[in-house]
């Protein structure tokens, strides 16, 4: 398709692994507990009291008393790292046999499938499609991956369908749309003109009218969860315009905040054949500013030295905060990436890839007392995941497993660059059995058809600290609940979750 044509680190031992209690103390560093859950200031940051969350101490409590904390550090990892929503994708035929499976066997997590409409351009959808999209997204389910999804009456510069024909084929396509839209990362705009981008309609198409109606329409028979890229940031602005997304506007789920970008000819020339009109700067700046809002994907397709070379790919990349790209063309700029030696950085931060760099958190704590932990961690990709996902801290010891969603955090806030700080406070049962647990991060997939399959769950960049069978992320193996440890508690408590 073309545009005209992290070992978390045994600096702790596999001691501390085991028993990481036994290694000597150290106090947290200078940010701990300085930062909200998403990564805001905190009331408390002064260092003053927070609440005991309102139940009754324990007999001979010392509601005084503090348990020392320990810190464990982690290094990031070499590895390329098989995560959803990311990274390089290869092709799907959602209405065929095509075997999902093998994407995944493959260390893809997403597939393009282009639909294509050609024997409908001038008839309704018939059941027989529509049964096979459903199908074909059942079996993307059942293999672990997603798709890029873009319906397209033609694979050239062929035949279209009139403004009146979209329509009424997205009025049709809605129920199955909004079934599987866990399995589908997002949706390109497609319908209009050559290979679905947009321009060369032999139904006329190509003006800003017909292009927001049709857009509007895809937004509707989308659930509100999910994005749709346009062509060129200049059809964005058209239908939506306002300049670039602002932090305020992200995530809203208005129209604006649901639009992003495909480009299908990344690096092809100046303008990237015409993704980018004049004056380019202007509008490369604009995908700069709203791609951090928003998804951005797409693929190369042609060799155009300079600017297809490692320096000027890892800038784009970096400032427009690329997701995914297409690992199947255009091989020869694919190559030159690999020979130029970024081939392998490319491939780790496409998206997301969050590293732990440390954990701090008490030696032991009292079933029904608070547990506080500070989590710092970064962001090493070009962008942050695009899709809302929970956030969880588990607690788990054989076969007990406690979950705690920390409310307000939002994954999509945790830009590339930075630091991420979690420091929060979560209420320990009462009835929690003394001994050793491990505390865990997992960040599952939104939808509840997804949310237990650890295939759909984050990776954190760090060696030992990813479960598969799970989906968690340890933080330690050796989190103590003793009767005896000092702190408030609430005799009350019955679950784990966070203390506001």
């Amino acid at each position: 398709m073309r545009f005209h044509t992290l070992l978390a680190t045994l600096l702790t031992t596999t001691a501390l692994a085991c028993a990481g209690l036994d290694q000597p103390e150290s106090a947290p560093g200078p940010d701990a507990g300085a930062a909200s859950a998403d990564g805001g200031p905190r009331d408390d940051a002064d260092g003053g009291p927070l609440p005991d969350g309102g139940g009754p101490l324990a007999d001979g409590a010392d509601a005084t008393a503090a348990t020392p904390p320990i810190e464990r550090t982690f290094v990031e990892s070499s590895a390329e790292l098989v995560n959803p929503e990311r990274g390089y994708y290869v092709g799907y035929d959602l209405r065929g046999a095509g075997d999902a499976s093998g994407v995944r066997a493959n260390g893809r997590t997403l597939a393009i499938t282009l639909v294509r409409l050609d024997a409908y351009r001038d008839l309704p959808l018939d059941a027989a499609l529509l049964a096979s999209l459903q199908r074909g997204f059942a079996a993307a389910r059942a293999a672990g991956i997603k798709v890029v999804l873009r319906f397209t009456y033609n694979s050239s510069f062929a035949a279209d369908a009139s403004r009146a024909r979209i329509l009424g084929h997205l009025a049709q396509l809605t129920p199955v749309l909004t079934a599987n839209a866990d399995v589908i990362a997002v949706m390109q705009a497609g319908f209009i003109g050559a290979w679905g981008e947009w321009h060369t309609s032999t139904n006329g198409l190509d003006n800003d009218a017909d292009r927001a109606a049709i857009l509007a329409a895809i937004l509707a028979a989308l659930p509100p969860t999910r994005a749709v890229q346009v062509r060129t940031p200049m059809f964005k602005a058209a239908a939506y315009p306002g300049g670039a997304l602002t932090d305020g506007e992200a995530y809203a789920g208005t129209a604006r905040a649901r639009v992003g970008h495909h480009n299908d000819c990344f690096l092809a020339s100046a303008s990237d054949l015409g993704t980018y009109a004049a004056p380019l700067a202007t509008w490369l700046s604009y995908v700069d500013a709203d791609s951090r809002f928003t998804p951005v994907g797409g693929e190369t397709c042609q060799l155009a030295a300079p600017r297809t070379g490692c320096a000027s790919a890892l800038a784009e990349l970096t400032a427009k905060h690329w997701s995914y790209l297409n690992r199947e063309y255009q091989q020869t700029v694919l190559a030159g990436w690999d020979a130029g030696g970024c081939g392998d950085e490319i491939r780790r931060r496409l998206g997301y890839r969050f590293a732990l760099d440390r954990v701090v958190l008490p030696a032991a704590v009292a079933p029904g007392g608070e547990l506080a932990v500070t989590v710092t961690l970064r962001n090493r990709g070009f962008a942050a995941p695009f899709n809302r996902r929970p956030v969880e801290l588990v607690l788990s010891r054989g076969g007990q497993r406690l979950v705690a969603p920390l409310v307000g955090v939002d994954a999509r806030r945790w830009a590339p660059g930075g630091a991420v700080t979690l420091a929060v406070r979560l209420r320990i049962p009462a009835t929690a059995a003394a001994g050793s647990y491990r505390l865990a991060l997992r960040l599952p997939d939104e939808a509840a058809t997804l949310a237990g399959d650890p295939r759909y769950a984050i990776r954190l960049a760090n060696d030992g600290v990813w479960d598969a069978a799970t989906g968690d992320n340890a933080l330690t193996d050796a989190l103590v609940v003793d009767p005896g440890a000092p702190g408030p508690r609430d005799l009350t408590a019955t679950t784990f979750a966070e203390l506001p």
